[in-house]
Order: C-alpha cells, then sequence, then structure tokens
C-alpha cells in the first residue's frame, strides 16, 4: 500500500511544481497558490498515511495480546 501513496504523492508535488512554474510565467497568483495547496496536500497525505499505519499497528498488537489471554 505503500507505493501507491507515494506515487500519488510525487504525482501531486511534480504537478505543484508545474503549477509554480506556470504562476512565475504568467505572473499569476493564483496558479501560485493553487501549486502551495498541492504541495500542502501532498504532504499531508503522506503525514496522515504514516501516522494511521502506526495507530493500526498498535490496535493489531493489542488485539493479538487481547486473544493470547483467553
Amino acid at each position: 500500500m505503500l507505493i501507491p501513496i507515494l506515487i500519488i504523492d510525487v504525482a501531486l508535488v511534480a504537478w505543484s511544481l508545474h503549477l509554480m512554474k506556470q504562476a512565475v510565467e504568467c505572473k499569476e497568483f493564483s496558479f501560485m497558490l493553487a501549486g502551495i495547496l498541492v504541495a500542502l496536500s501532498a504532504a499531508a497525505m503522506g503525514v496522515v498515511y504514516f501516522l494511521m499505519g502506526s495507530c493500526i499497528d498498535h490496535i493489531a498488537q493489542m488485539s493479538q495480546h487481547a486473544y493470547s489471554y483467553f
């Protein structure tokens, strides 16, 4: 599951860089804002994935310990 998330993140970062390049060429603030927002969403998606991955691992370990007592 990590590979698809990383591919999506790389694609989002590439798209944000394209938007920022277009902003410099056209001198448009809206493209720069869009590029920054896309880059932030890519970073947030990566952070949430890693936080939830460790959380899910912790819950799975807790459930294994709960079943081992019975």
